[in-house]
């Protein structure tokens, strides 16, 4: 289903809690559409539910939406089948974008990265432990089969989606946030690396054997696995940003 399960949905659309409602509401709205919960042709959660979501007015909310819609995000339609659908993802930034925006970030991309391990591995170690339902498992089985299908323009969304499917079926919804907020924070440079096909064709295999040892209740093979795939996406980061 577009924008996945209830707990991603929730994630993403966490409550805006400063000052600047409007410039905060577009920023959740945006993620949402860069993390690749929403694609191109999916239908955002309807008016009512997002104002409730994220703590705004109709006014703002509406507001932030004309935003997207006049940046070519978004479009909203009238009437019975109406609502407001994702035209296009944005562009990735360039490598000079990219270099200059980790620079910017400082000590504080090495600490997101840490973050990223530490909770992305917490998530694949609790779904396996969790005892999954069979829709959970249909899911985890089902985003693996879109990364494996996708194309170089969407392997990193199908990627995240992957991902934030591991984090809902660990069944913590403060599990599920932080993998959310980890790849918020990342996503950006995370969609500038070159989609180099060795690299895919490891990162697939990695997939895979996360998935295997969820599926197999394995714990602590699990955590393994995802520490290997998110070093690795660490290590290619670095280089490409020309970091030791």
């Amino acid at each position: 289903m577009p924008g996945g399960s209830p707990a991603i949905v929730a994630a993403v659309f966490r409550a805006v809690r400063t000052s600047n409602a409007f410039e905060e509401t577009v920023q959740r709205l945006l993620e949402g559409v860069k993390l690749g919960v929403y694609a191109p042709g999916d239908r955002l959660p309807p008016e009512r539910e997002l104002t409730r979501r994220l703590g705004v007015s109709r006014i703002t909310l509406r507001e932030a939406l004309h935003e997207l819609a006049a940046a070519g995000y978004v479009q909203t339609k009238r009437g019975r089948f109406g609502g407001t659908f994702v035209l296009r993802q944005p562009e990735p930034l360039g490598s000079d974008e990219a270099s200059r925006t980790a620079r910017e970030l400082g000590g504080r991309l090495d600490d997101a990265l840490t973050f990223r391990r530490v909770v992305e591995t917490g998530a694949a170690e609790m779904a396996a432990a969790a005892g999954l339902s069979r829709g959970q498992r249909e899911q985890l089985t089902g985003c693996l089969a879109e990364v494996r299908a996708a194309t170089t323009a969407g392997y990193r969304q199908a990627d995240t989606r992957l991902h934030l499917a591991i984090a809902a079926a660990a069944g913590s919804p403060l599990l599920t946030a932080g993998v959310v907020e980890a790849r918020v924070r990342l996503v950006d440079l995370l969609n500038a690396i070159p989609m180099l096909e060795r690299n895919l064709a490891h990162s697939s295999a990695q997939h895979a054997a996360i998935v295997r040892a969820i599926l197999a209740g394995d714990p602590e093979r699990a955590r393994r696995a995802m520490a290997e795939h998110v070093d690795g996406t660490a290590a290619l980061l670095r280089g490409f940003l020309g970091e030791s």
